[in-house]
Parts: structure tokens; sequence; C-alpha cells
């Protein structure tokens, strides 16, 4: 009888240690499962990350980006840079059309009023022209001893220059009448005009 008892308290203890065994396995497997699937759980997203792409992935990429940003800033201030000078450019340009159609506007009047100055020119040569004509020929109409007296009163120079437009018969009626030095004078000037004068 003690022998049976002592068999199956033997069992027993068999039994309760193979027990303790598979609940401490059992104990073991879950802690273990829990731990893996806390780390398959992104808690700060909430959902549970594929398989195969570790945590370190994903801080990979965030340290990443760090290191794309000065250049994503540096592509951003190019851009900047060429979208205002592409501005300064177009200002310029427009300031130049400006000052170009301004230029030629002021070549434009220039001509004209230096048109209108030569037909000013031609009127006033043409009207001078005319009174020396005229004067020149009141002179020859004139009797001679009052031709002479006037071309006595006028500068040599002066009376030289009707002198040579007239007729030479009534230029020397009236140089007859002059005085002699005031006759050399207006002589020596008219002479001296036709020694300047081209001989070809």
């Amino acid at each position: 009888m003690k022998t049976k008892r002592k068999r199956s308290i033997a069992n027993r203890g068999s039994i309760a240690l193979l027990v303790g065994l598979l609940a401490s396995s059992a104990l073991l497997r879950l802690a273990v499962g829990a731990n893996s699937a806390l780390a398959d759980v992104d808690l700060a997203a909430g959902f549970s990350l594929p398989l195969g792409i570790e945590r370190s992935d994903a801080k990979a990429e965030t340290t990443s980006e760090p290191d794309i940003k000065p250049l994503l800033d540096a592509l951003r201030a190019r851009e900047e840079r060429v979208v205002a000078r592409e501005d300064q450019l177009a200002a310029r340009t427009k300031a130049l059309d400006v000052a170009q159609r301004e230029v030629e506007r002021r070549l434009v009047a220039l001509e004209s009023a230096e048109q209108r100055l030569r037909q000013t020119l031609s009127i006033a040569q043409t009207a001078a022209e005319d009174d020396l004509v005229k004067l020149t020929t009141v002179y020859e109409n004139m009797k001679p001893k009052d031709a002479s007296a006037l071309f006595e009163a006028m500068e040599p120079a002066f009376a030289a220059g009707f002198l040579g437009r007239m007729e030479p018969a009534a230029a020397a009626k009236i140089m007859a009448g002059l005085e002699p030095q005031s006759a050399y004078s207006i002589s020596a000037i008219l002479a001296g005009r036709n020694a300047r004068a081209p001989k070809n």
C-alpha cells in the first residue's frame, strides 16, 4: 500500500512538473508574441506596419527629408532670382522701347524744323536778292549826279556791292561823279573781289 501511494505521489509530482513546464512555456510564448505584435503596430499612426519593413526605415525617410530641404530652398531661391531678373529685363526693354520712340519722334520733329528753316532761309535769300535787284534797278535809273551823291555817303564796300551789280555804262556814270578818293576805294574793292574769284 505504501509503495502504491509513493508511486501515485511521484506520478502526481511529475504531472505537476510537466504542467508547470507547459504553463511556463505558454506564458513565455505569449510574452514573445505580445512583444512581436507591439513591434508590428505603429502606435502613433494607429496601424500595423507591413511585414519586412522595420521602424528604422521610417526613421531613415524622416532623416533624409531634412537633407532635401536645403536643395529645395536653393531651387526656390534661384527661381525667385530668375523671375526677378526677367522682370528687370522686361522693364528695361519697355523703357528702351519708350526711349527709342521718343528719339524717333524728336528726329522727325527736328527734320521738320530743319525743312522749315531751309524754306525760311530760301525765302529770306530770295527776298534779299529781290530787294537788291530792285535797289540796283532804282540806282541805275536815277540821275548819275544824284546817284553819285548817294554813293558818296555809302560805305565803300556797300557801294561796291551795288556798283558790281549794275550795267557797266550806268556804273561808269555814277563813278565819274564820285570824289577821286571814294572812286579809288570802291574800285580797289571791286578789283579785289575779281582777283579772289576762281579763274577756272
